[in-house]
């Protein structure tokens, strides 16, 4: 499964434990909108190629 990790702050270590055990399972990309200039665009298409999108706070 594809799945998208979308990363609105700095992850607790919690959240870097999920997205780690997604990773030994699934297709994992990883956007980070707290670092630079997020490319919204390729966010958007990031969305639509992923099975499955999930927005950290």
């Amino acid at each position: 499964m594809k799945i998208l990790e979308i990363l609105r702050s700095e992850p607790c270590p919690a959240v870097e434990r999920i997205i780690e055990a997604h990773k030994a399972e699934h297709e994992v990309k990883v956007v980070r909108l707290y670092e630079g200039d997020p490319d919204y665009p390729g966010l958007l298409e990031a969305i639509f190629e992923s099975e499955k999108a999930i927005s950290w706070w």
